[in-house]
């Protein structure tokens, strides 16, 4: 894969999506303070309140914010509109603020935060649609970008009915488009996007070479087939098609996995730094989460599902993207701001934009506050939730400080 950094955007661009997304993540941990470990239901309006906030306003702030970056980049064709990115963000966040107040306690704003987040989308979707037809060559990559965000695109037109129908305006079942909305937007988009972009980011960070691609792959369609599966079922009621849809997703993860390991074993880099640590501990809640999917399958319970959903939410995405957040944000602001001067006067090197002592208690104490809090779901005891809760927030606050040192870095203070 050849990445040049010729047609990147301005950093100012990009900056307000990462911190934004970190100011969301504590507030979304804060909230986290009001649940019961045994009251959680996965349709109660503050769980899809808190939820929606998440996701939208941490995970897709920062897929949006590293897709303006990585799209370009990756395609090696400039923006077709690259201002619009200005929009994207502003909006996502009213968008996101209105939908998760209307979850909460006033269903009546949730049709105008789903139109304000759909129309964020769909300048992201038709952007980044029209830079792609500016490409000559299509790779695989392009084609786990095209695929992801067509997922995106009928998951948010499934997310704009159900916001409809929960304010009372349509009368839908809202429980049966539930399961299609969150495949399409979670496994569809950000699934597939996460295995796309790892064919680009872990080999370059670990510089790992000379390895097969065969299982990512396989993995890209086997996952793509149990979401077409799942989505079809559902309309249909086939319980078998939903089955094997659900084993074909776990399954595409599972390939997902042993092509990480494949990475792993052909790195050249051997350093023990946040971001390695980060990758590890996010591909190991993966994985038990995956074994807890499979025992769900076959026994399910609500303690099951909310230790599953928790593991792949907090423990597995959260941490691919705070370990990511160290690798990139250091090396966007690092060649706008010193690349320039390199071999005319001294620059920092790209590790001084690291804070690596705040980073290792980021780690730590996210990491332990992620296990505590889900020892505490799967148990459901609630002083130990809190205690995980009440680690993983000072964690969080640890990791928007760090954004905001790693943006903020001056030269004149630190060399």
């Amino acid at each position: 894969m050849n990445i040049s950094t010729a047609f990147a955007p301005p950093f100012k661009l990009i900056a307000p999506f990462f911190i934004l997304s970190g100011l969301v993540f504590v507030a979304s941990v804060a909230l986290l303070f009001g649940f019961e470990a045994k009251g959680i239901h996965n349709l109660d309006g503050a769980v899809l309140s808190w939820i929606h906030l998440f996701l939208l306003g941490f995970v897709m702030m920062v897929i949006f914010g590293a897709m303006a970056q990585l799209v370009p980049v990756v395609l090696e064709v400039g923006h077709v509109a690259v201002d619009l990115y200005y929009a994207i963000y502003p909006l996502l966040i009213i968008g996101t603020i209105l939908m998760a107040l209307g979850f909460y306690a006033f269903p009546l704003l949730l049709p105008f935060g789903g139109i304000i987040a759909f129309i964020s989308f769909g300048i992201f979707l038709i952007e980044t649609f029209l830079t792609i037809l500016k490409v000559k060559k299509i790779n695989f990559v392009i084609i786990t970008v095209i695929i992801a965000n067509l997922f995106l695109l009928l998951g948010l037109i499934v997310g704009i009915i159900m916001a409809l129908a929960y304010a009372g305006i349509l009368s839908v079942d809202i429980y049966l488009l539930l399961k299609v909305h969150v495949y399409l937007v979670f496994f569809g988009y950000v699934g597939i996007t996460i295995m796309g972009m790892s064919l680009i980011l872990l080999p370059m960070f670990w510089l790992s070479h000379n390895f097969t691609w065969n299982y990512v792959k396989s993995a890209l369609i086997v996952l793509s087939l149990g979401i077409i599966f799942v989505c079809i079922s559902t309309f249909f009621d086939n319980k078998i098609l939903e089955n094997l849809g659900y084993l074909l997703t776990i399954l595409s993860f599972f390939l997902y996995f042993y092509q990480i390991f494949i990475i792993y074993k052909t790195r050249v880099r051997i350093e023990i730094d946040i971001y390695f640590k980060s990758m590890v501990f996010s591909y190991i809640c993966l994985t038990i989460a995956l074994i807890l999917g499979i025992c769900y399958l076959f026994s399910p319970s609500q303690e099951l599902l909310l230790t599953f959903s928790w593991l792949i939410f907090v423990g597995y995405i959260t941490f691919i993207i705070s370990g990511h957040l160290y690798k990139i944000v250091p090396f966007l602001v690092w060649y706008e701001r010193f690349s320039p001067y390199v071999g005319k006067r001294k620059v920092p090197m790209l590790a001084d934009l690291i804070p690596h002592k705040s980073s290792k208690f980021q780690f730590l104490l996210s990491a332990t506050g992620v296990v505590i809090v889900a020892i505490g779901l799967y148990s459901g005891i609630d002083n130990i939730y809190k205690s995980g809760v009440s680690i993983l927030f000072v964690g969080s606050i640890f990791l928007l400080k760090d954004i905001l040192f790693m943006i903020n870095f001056k030269e004149e203070k630190n060399v």
